[in-house]
């Protein structure tokens, strides 16, 4: 029997025996690491990356060496994020646009936030949004969002040495990929195919062509721009959601609920969009996987590199698109008074609130970030695989001998391993972590906390995987690898990528630019007094379109003219309403900066990247010494090769030698008998 198990082993592979339901699992068992690692009071311990190398394999090992990097060095990126919180918190109060908002003896009349229910307002009753923008909104900013996008590029540097470091004590500096078994489906389909084309059997190095896979290809395109499609859907049904609450509570009766409509309508939406994240994450994660199926991959890395590649592409869509249009969409599109854009004819397009979209971008971000982080820990992570586990088990008690479930006792360690939840890989732990560097990295500028907190979740995490791959799931067998694989290439990109948001987001999402303008062009004492009026247009009320002007008004029979925020020319000029010089000043500033704050980044990050080798020193010595013994070993080998050589030559040239004396001794003895022999003499020759 054991005979016949191996041979079917080395024919078919344990995958391939599972997957056609000779065996139901194949796992290695647990036997310990949980006292070391896995408990939540280790925390401040590092990580005992050997040991889970040993336990594990370098795959999993090479995971966590990963996640331990990241989260040490998101410890400068938080202090430096926590400095520049409190620099905001500092100068809050003597902060010239925050106190001109806030004073009251400005009087700026604002033109109604809705048509017919919205009545005329103050713009210092906006005091509390412009003062919590100025926490996030603040020079010290435009420096995190530099710091920041160089240290994506020190913490990629860090990895690579990091990883080169467990490469050389893990003994795979010089491992060579091994050729995969193909994936069991893969040769499932190509015995198919071979079945149907029983006139090509001499052709037994048949492959799956690209006319096998279109389908699938042409599913894939279709099926993702469809998902894509679904995203901006949700994001747009949200819209429509805050528009319409917000007409709906301007029109309450009860100034209570008229003075909460923005924080309402803004805490109830994020609210709305971290569920729809949710929802849409754990379906994206499936989708992609059967698009991946259908593109018949030959092996499990090309298999795996693909879904990644899908899922990250589906679910950085799904987090960040609202986040995308807080930032560079919401209020751009508006219109002015007078002159709005509205929504199935009904609804007025949104508007950023009275300190900026920066705030309202921050407010998205943190409860974005901090939901998903805490419903994923502790709902997804830890409450759904036991629900799991329970249900298994329940199912198993009733199938299970009646021996086994009399004495549980004597269960053997196999039985307790198979109860857990089976091994899935590690893409789901990857994405997680990589959507949060995507928090920290692209929009960071608009919230610096944003480091802290991936910092404290991440600590918990670590224990927490721990926890989870030594008690709740089975034991999967080690893969041998060699770095993070297509990871590390997709948080290259991110981290290129969020130089280019943060350049955007400071010059065109933040007041940043406006503020330089204005002092240096326009300001006559060169401060920044005179500020928000600066930036405020006028709108003549007498031309409001019939049916928007205000029902209910306190203010409206002693109101000519209203204002609201944007560069655009008075009424009584000779282009009403159009954009002036002043707007086209700022945005000239706000495309320099962008091109001035990438340019400054990417020479920085290059900088770093030459400054920092990729070998550690001690690692390069040590390389430097082998190579140098290696090199001696050799020079003595070929050394002794060519000692043993000339020996082997020089004895055969003294045979030879000797050979050729002693027939030419022969020779002479012949010639001496002959000539004595003829001369008739018997004498003993003497040669």
């Amino acid at each position: 029997m054991s005979g016949i198990l191996s041979s079917l082993f080395c024919l078919a592979g344990i995958t391939t025996l599972i997957a056609n339901g000779v065996y139901d699992s194949a796992f290695p068992l647990h036997d310990l690491l949980h006292d070391e690692w896995a408990r939540y009071g280790a925390f401040y311990k590092y990580q005992p990356v050997d040991l889970i190398r040993k336990y594990f394999g370098e795959k999993i090992g090479l995971y966590f060496a990963w996640l331990g990097v990241y989260t040490q060095l998101l410890i400068p990126a938080s202090v430096v994020g926590i400095i520049v919180f409190f620099y905001g918190w500092a100068t809050v109060e003597t902060n010239i646009p925050s106190q001109e908002m806030c004073d009251e003896d400005q009087n700026f009349t604002m033109c109604p936030l809705c048509d017919r229910a919205c009545d005329y307002w103050h713009l210092s009753t906006a005091c509390g949004t412009a003062r919590a923008s100025h926490l996030f909104d603040n020079p010290a900013t435009v420096f995190f969002a530099i710091f920041m996008s160089v240290w994506a590029v020190m913490f990629l540097e860090h990895w690579k040495r990091r990883q080169i470091s467990l490469n050389y004590s893990w003994d795979l500096t010089g491992m060579e990929e091994e050729e995969e078994h193909p994936r069991p489906k893969y040769e499932t389909i190509l015995l198919q195919k071979k079945q149907r084309k029983k006139k090509n059997k001499k052709n037994k190095n048949e492959k799956l062509t690209w006319r096998d896979r279109l389908p699938g290809y042409l599913i894939n395109i279709s099926s993702i721009l469809f998902m894509f499609g679904v995203t901006c859907s949700a994001v747009f049904s949200v819209i429509i959601y805050r528009i319409t609450i917000s007409a709906l509570m301007a029109m309450s009766p009860d100034p209570e609920v008229k003075s909460n409509v923005r924080v309402t309508v803004t805490a109830t939406a994020v609210i709305i969009n971290l569920v729809v994240i949710l929802i849409l994450d754990e379906i994206y994660g499936m989708v992609a996987a059967w698009l991946t199926e259908l593109e018949i991959p030959k092996t499990e890395t090309n298999f795996e590199e693909r879904l990644i590649l899908k899922a990250f592409l589906l679910k950085f869509m799904n987090a960040y698109a609202p986040i995308f249009y807080v930032a560079f969409f919401k209020g751009r599109f508006a219109g002015h008074p007078g002159d709005y854009v509205y929504v199935f004819n009904d609804y007025r397009m949104e508007e950023c609130a009275p300190g900026g979209c920066l705030i309202e971008l921050c407010i998205q971000l943190s409860i974005i970030m901090l939901g998903k982080q805490l419903i994923q820990n502790n709902i997804f992570e830890i409450g759904i695989p036991k629900l799991k586990k329970l249900c298994r088990t329940l199912k198993d008690k009733e199938r299970a001998p009646k021996e086994i479930v009399e004495q549980p006792g004597r269960r053997q360690q196999w039985h307790l391993d198979y109860d857990l939840e089976p091994f899935d890989g590690l893409t789901p732990e990857y994405m997680e972590m990589i959507i949060q560097f995507g928090f920290v990295s692209l929009f960071v500028a608009s919230f610096p906390l944003a480091p802290l907190f991936a910092l404290l979740n991440n600590v918990i995490e670590i224990r927490l995987d721990a926890k989870k791959f030594v008690t709740e799931l089975r034991r999967p067998d080690a893969i041998r690898a060699k770095d993070i694989g297509i990871w590390y290439n997709i948080l290259s990109g991110l981290g290129k990528f969020s130089v280019i948001i943060n350049a955007f987001v400071i010059s065109f999402t933040s007041d940043f630019i406006p503020r330089l303008v204005y002092q240096y062009m326009y300001s006559e004492t060169g401060t920044m007094h005179g500020f928000i009026n600066h930036t405020l247009s006028y709108f003549n009320v007498s031309n409001f379109k019939p049916g928007t002007v205000p029902s209910i008004s306190s203010l409206g029979k002693d109101v000519t003219f209203c204002r609201y925020k944007d560069y655009r020319e008075p009424p009584w000029s000779t282009e009403p309403y159009q954009f002036s010089k002043q707007y086209w000043s700022v945005l000239a500033a706000r495309l320099g900066f962008v091109i001035l704050f990438q340019n400054l980044v990417i020479t920085m990050s290059m900088l770093v990247a030459w400054v920092i080798p990729d070998v550690p020193k001690n690692i390069s010595e040590q390389l430097k010494k082998e190579k140098t013994l290696l090199v001696d070993v050799f020079l003595n080998e070929e050394k002794e090769k060519l000692q043993l050589i000339q020996s082997l030559f020089s004895r055969d040239l003294i045979q030879e030698q000797q050979k050729e004396q002693q027939v030419s001794d022969q020779t002479s003895l012949i010639r001496c008998i002959y000539d004595c022999g003829a001369a008739g003499l018997f004498v003993p020759c003497q040669i």
